[in-house]
């Protein structure tokens, strides 16, 4: 049978709810995110981001002060990661955060794709992520990681598994 009239998008005091959990999980639950000091900077559906600050446990090159490439890779997955999610709670939009959450259990990464571009030299770095195909087992996305000055430090796509 076939719907005619969309479901009704949930509460603003349930977006609310959702996003609060979205950003306990991406910054707290996922300890390593904790550990690297993820922040969630915005759950914006068509470019969530990511941000953190550099400090000395993030170095890569010593004597460059860089940032350590597997950060990088990490910043780029997790942003990824976290597309798929928002753009799978707004695709359910008609769902509470409990039943959004079930779904989250079944996402990861199948295919990650890093391109250093240049120096992970910075204060703050912000990672984006966008979806570029949410099909019904894979999700397609392109990330990018800046520094605080707006240079672009490195690109990334990947797909990962959504059911």
């Amino acid at each position: 049978m076939i719907q005619s009239t969309p479901l009704p998008r949930r509460s603003a005091e349930e977006q609310i709810r959702l996003e609060a959990s979205l950003r306990d999980v991406f910054e707290h639950k996922l300890c390593f995110n904790e550990l690297l000091g993820f922040k969630v900077e915005s759950l914006d559906p068509l470019a969530p981001q990511i941000s953190f600050s550099m400090r000395k446990e993030l170095i890569g090159h010593f004597l460059h002060g860089r940032l350590h490439g597997g950060v990088i890779a990490t910043v780029l997955d997790t942003v990824g990661g976290l597309a798929v999610t928002v753009a799978i709670a707004e695709k359910f939009n008609n769902e509470n955060t409990e039943q959004v959450g079930h779904r989250f259990g079944r996402i990861g990464t199948i295919d990650l794709r890093t391109d250093f571009l240049h120096q992970g030299i910075g204060k703050k770095f912000t990672a984006t992520g966008r979806v570029i195909r949410l099909g019904g087992r894979i999700a397609s996305t392109q990330m990018t990681l800046e520094n605080e000055a707006g240079v672009l430090i490195a690109t990334g796509g990947g797909a990962y598994v959504v059911s």
